[in-house]
């Protein structure tokens, strides 16, 4: 709407609404700064999009590189035991698939000595009138390291004092009191099993009696026939790439393990790929979806980089070889592409489909060429998560660039408005003063006439004679 002024109520003193004024001359300026801010939170969404979009990338060409792995989880090899309750098992990529026979005669142990009862921990064990005396423990066996514990009257001469004393060695062995209904027992046991944790007491002059050292043995057992002894319950070395651990001895009980290729592992990482690739292809329908409320698309609908990425995810995902035991595009192994581009995982077709064929499986997905169908997809991943020549990252800087402008922008036009305003609000209040003060003088110039002609002048009738500063006087 234009600015009008009406003369008559001008000329009355009311003066004019400099503020509306101001704002009218200034629309053009005003409007043209909402539409830059308008465009400045578009690209504020935008970028926050195109991060999200970043992130799903990231997360798929993760996904697709741990299928694209070697030593990953399509190569994981899983060992099954016939009965848990005497040895678990867990094989590495480097073990051969096969079956073994275990048989575990015994545990390995730890060692320990124990005192007989007396009465509390409290009280001295040398004997009445005797100030000192020694004790020598065996860590190790024959062939171990033995430890001379010298006793001091005050200092160690009880069971809790001793065990505290001993604690504070470094000898691989821990002490401790117990005590039941018979009184209270120095105990000491060693930190490792098997016979370096054998332990005998060779000396000891005091009144401490103790009982015949138990444990520290090695476990016994045999592999496909094959005597074996560990100082360990965690068996390395029996069986290549193979780690056995011994829960329970059960000498005559012979215990199957199985080595073969790990379904569960395999299931996880391609669930793991189709979830994140899912996450991309879903991101990408929300913004080409038409939306039938307002015929529009999401605000990235028209982004033609994003049109190459989903050309180019699902040209990945449509990948197809031949031969292979016919194990040759993504539908044969039990993930099916649906009509929106997403994946759905047929998981009794999948189960089926690498536990009768492995290694197909596996040559699928990635083979020595390197033109699997995760090799390809990870260079192509490769390509679109570079971080300076990656489609989204070019996206994301070209949306830096322009918001960076955009800003400036604004803030040029802000200082031109606020310096506009000011100069006109001078000008315009300027004007106004003028206008109140025309009755008055109107009035002046009157009197002066009247007098110079010799009459009385009449008063003029005006509708304010005291006009109020910002009323408005605009007319349509």
């Amino acid at each position: 709407m234009g600015i009008s002024f009406n003369a008559s109520s001008l000329l009355n003193g009311n003066g004019i609404d400099v503020q509306s004024v101001v704002s009218a001359i200034l629309t053009p300026e005003t409007t043209d700064l909402t539409a830059l801010q308008n465009q400045q939170t578009d690209l504020s969404s935008n970028a926050g999009l195109l991060a999200g979009f970043n992130n799903n990338l990231t997360a798929l060409a993760a996904a697709v590189a741990a299928l694209a792995d070697p030593n990953g989880a399509l190569a994981s090899l899983d060992a099954t035991s016939s009965q848990p309750t005497i040895l678990t098992a867990s094989a590495q990529t480097t073990a051969i698939p096969g079956t073994h026979s275990i048989v575990v005669s015994s545990l390995a142990t730890t060692g320990t000595v124990y005192t007989e009862p007396l009465t509390d921990g409290n009280t001295s064990f040398l004997p009445t009138g005797v100030n000192s005396g020694d004790i020598q423990l065996q860590v190790g066996g024959t062939s171990g390291t033995t430890h001379d514990i010298p006793i001091t009257q005050g200092s160690n001469d009880t069971l809790n004092t001793l065990a505290s004393y001993i604690n504070t060695q470094d000898w691989g062995v821990t002490a401790s009191v117990v005590s039941d209904a018979n009184g209270s027992r120095l105990a000491i046991y060693s930190q490792s099993t098997g016979t370096s944790g054998a332990l005998a007491i060779t000396n000891n002059t005091t009144l401490l009696n103790f009982d015949a050292p138990v444990g520290g043995t090695n476990a016994s057992l045999t592999v496909d026939g094959v005597p074996l002894s560990s100082s360990s319950n965690t068996v390395t070395g029996s069986i290549a790439g193979v780690t056995l651990n011994l829960v329970g001895a059960a000498s005559g009980t012979p215990v199957q393990v199985a080595i073969g290729p790990d379904a569960t592992q395999a299931a996880a990482a391609i669930t793991s790929f189709v979830t994140a690739y899912n996450a991309v292809i879903a991101n990408l329908n929300t913004q080409f979806t038409v939306d039938p409320s307002t015929n529009t698309e999401g605000p990235l609908g028209g982004d033609s980089s994003l049109r190459s990425l989903q050309t180019s995810l699902l040209n990945d995902a449509t990948y197809s070889t031949s031969g292979n035991s016919g194990l040759v595009n993504l539908a044969s192994l039990g993930i099916n592409l649906n009509d929106d581009g997403t994946l759905t995982i047929d998981n009794t077709q999948l189960n089926n489909t690498f536990t009768t064929n492995p290694a197909a499986f596996q040559n699928f997905f990635q083979n020595a060429a390197g033109t699997g169908f995760a090799n390809n997809f990870s260079n192509d991943l490769t390509n679109l998560t570079d971080p300076t020549q990656g489609i989204i990252n070019l996206d994301i800087a070209e949306n830096t660039t322009q918001a960076q402008s955009l800003a400036t922008q604004i803030t040029n036009l802000q200082d031109n408005i606020t310096s506009q305003q000011a100069a006109l609000t001078t000008q315009y209040a300027q004007v106004n003063a003028t206008l109140e003060a025309y009755p008055l003088l109107l009035q002046e110039v009157t009197a002066e006439l009247g007098a110079l002609n010799g009459t009385t002048p009449t008063t003029p009738t005006q509708t304010s004679t005291t006009p109020t500063v910002g009323e408005s006087t605009l007319g349509s």
